[in-house]
């Protein structure tokens, strides 16, 4: 077959292939074409998830008979001052994208600039351009989008429903607003519940435009970010490790103003919270990057949604050391979200019609979880293994599990964020109360938390302190285990602890970690031989510093079903006050709830 050249419309359809994915590509164009315009209101609408119209009206420059012509044009834009493709300072220069659109669907484009007498139209359908002609407008630009696909059926069905359609727009808007708080947008139709998304300037207003759309739930469970390294600007805001999500999409980063996928970024993110968060769990992140754009390719993608840095690890680095030192700053701050889902689960059930209250909500101690399995307490001679310890008063009528409460005088309580502890209850969870409210905080989750940081901050100044066992503690292991832990020796005498080989099944082990204190030495080497044996590395050992004090610190915590004294309780609030991250444990999980005063009212129907 001999090559021939091809006709314009259709180089027009196949660059529209690249450009026009489905409709919240053609949003996304002309949106960008909008806010390049210097608009500083665009107004969004849509019928059919846009498939049958897209409408984008914006307050910008406008444009004059000659650009109006020029705008439907192959290869023709204002957004590249010279031929330098290597210094974009816009959202795009795509010049085909009109053109593109015009040939898969009917486009219409009125324009006018603040010194015009009146406006222009321009229509093209099917590639054929008509006009312009004049119309009657105010400054600025509107474009409809019509039958999108009409004439390429098979684009069109391959497209998602009316409902997935319009999502997907939402989405493209909501990005672009986060990017440009000083922007107005509307986004409405007959196929979506209206949004609305003013301009907010100022201080603040990036934090006031990220309440807006995301929620007022992130803003009030996120900590604001600011680090400037390797010429590379972070900024934004990051969720607390306890505010997750389950999935990744309330990820958003911008580079240079310009919203974008990057696995760059994305490993960046997930590196900064790996102690932090459940491996299951994404962290609600919005990241604003800015960088030179010689540093940064964004043409690597026909729609600009991915890029590529020129120093990818500078970046990342950047990134890691301003999640870093945002959640630092955070101290043990744990998310509101934690208190929200223990007010659900207390809430009693409603009582049902004609169903007295107490048939509704009954109350049935021997059947409740917290005493079941427990017998009662009858006489002297009961061998209830709840009795108080170190003193304290039961609570009088309690029976099951008691709650030991501590009748000396406390500090007062505006003095601590975490207040003072009033009781512990199962030998696990330790009430305090602070002027607000109160609080519930599992001791081993906290106290795990605690004995890590301590381990990462020994660690970074040199070898972790140990003590020596005065008669060497054998641990049996299988040899393939006692092989691997041999191997490590070295490199586990960094963490503190010293072991070698006695004989083929056996390992011995001499010096611990002073910081461990009285543990459970043969199950830590246990542990650690089953890390060994999962990352099939010796060299593996270094990179995984944070593994293996993870597992050190869990076995050297304060366990569950350990009785403390109330000054020890005390001690270990002050400790987590003191610590960075202390409100979720090295798993992710919450080591401390705070119901608020006014929530505890609530859960008994009063109100103030």
């Amino acid at each position: 077959m001999p090559i021939r050249q091809l006709p314009e419309v259709l180089i027009n359809r196949i660059a529209a292939g690249e450009v026009v994915e489905r409709p919240a590509s053609v949003v996304k164009e002309l949106v960008e074409n909008a806010i390049d315009a210097g608009a500083s209101r665009i107004v969004v609408t849509t019928a059919a998830g846009g498939k049958s119209l897209l409408r984008i009206e914006d307050d910008g420059h406008g444009m004059d008979r000659a650009d109006l012509l020029l705008s439907v044009e192959r290869h023709a834009t204002s957004k590249l001052a010279g031929d330098d493709l290597d210094d974009i300072r816009s959202l795009g220069f795509r010049g085909e994208a009109l053109a593109s659109i015009g040939s898969v669907a009917e486009l219409t484009i009125s324009s006018r600039t603040a010194d015009a007498e009146n406006g222009l139209r321009i229509e093209v359908r099917n590639g054929v351009r008509s006009g312009p002609v004049p119309q009657a407008l105010n400054r600025g630009t509107i474009v409809e989008v019509k039958n999108l696909f009409a004439n390429v059926p098979a684009r069109l069905k391959f497209l998602k429903t009316d409902r997935g359609e319009s999502g997907a727009i939402t989405d493209v808007l909501k990005r672009l607003a986060m990017a440009n708080p000083s922007v107005h947008f509307v986004l409405n139709g007959s196929d979506r519940s209206a949004s609305n998304w003013p301009a907010v300037t100022g201080t603040g207003a990036l934090q006031a435009r990220l309440a807006q759309v995301i929620g007022d739930d992130f803003a009030q469970n996120a900590v604001t970010l600011a680090h400037s390294r390797h010429g590379v600007v972070v900024a934004g805001m990051a969720g607390l490790p306890t505010y997750t999500r389950a999935n990744g999409l309330s990820q958003f980063y911008f580079v240079n103003g310009r919203s974008v996928r990057d696995k760059v970024l994305v490993g960046a993110v997930r590196a900064a919270y790996g102690d932090y968060v459940f491996r299951d769990r994404f962290p609600v992140v919005a990241l604003y990057i800015a960088i030179d754009p010689a540093e940064v390719d964004v043409n690597v993608h026909p729609a600009k949604a991915e890029l590529r840095f020129r120093d990818g690890g500078a970046v990342r680095s950047a990134v890691i050391r301003a999640i870093g030192e945002g959640l630092a700053a955070a101290g043990f701050r744990a998310s509101s979200s934690v208190a929200d889902d223990v007010l659900g689960a207390f809430t009693a059930p409603e009582p049902q019609a004609g169903v007295p209250s107490s048939a509704a909500f009954p109350y049935r101690p021997a059947q409740t979880a917290a005493f079941a399995g427990y017998e009662r307490v009858s006489g002297s001679g009961s061998s209830n293994p709840f009795s108080p310890g170190f003193g304290e008063p039961r609570i009088e009528g309690l029976d099951g599990p008691s709650a030991r409460v501590e009748a000396e005088p406390a500090p007062a309580l505006a003095d601590y964020p975490l207040g003072t502890a009033r009781a512990q209850m199962f030998d696990n969870f330790i009430i305090a109360q602070n002027g607000e409210g109160l609080l519930l905080v599992d001791q081993h989750a906290a106290h795990e938390r605690l004995v890590y940081e301590r381990f990462k901050a020994q660690l970074a100044s040199g070898p972790v302190p140990s003590q020596a066992q005065l008669i060497p503690l054998v641990v049996e292991l299988p040899e393939e285990d006692c092989a691997r832990l041999e191997d490590a020796a070295p490199e586990l005498e960094r963490f503190g602890l010293y072991l070698e080989r006695f004989g083929p099944r056996a390992v011995a082990v001499r010096e611990t970690p002073a910081l461990l204190g009285n543990t459970d030495i043969e199950g830590l080497v246990r542990d650690i031989a089953d890390g060994l044996a999962e990352w099939d590395s010796i060299a593996a050992v270094s990179d995984r510093m944070e593994a293996i004090i993870a597992r050190m610190a869990c076995h050297g915590s304060v366990r569950s079903g350990r009785r403390l004294r109330v000054d020890e309780m005390n001690a270990l609030l002050r400790d987590m006050e003191a610590t960075p991250h202390s409100g979720q444990c090295i798993h992710g999980r919450p080591t401390y709830v705070e119901l608020k005063q006014k929530d505890i009212e609530r859960l008994f129907g009063r109100s103030r």
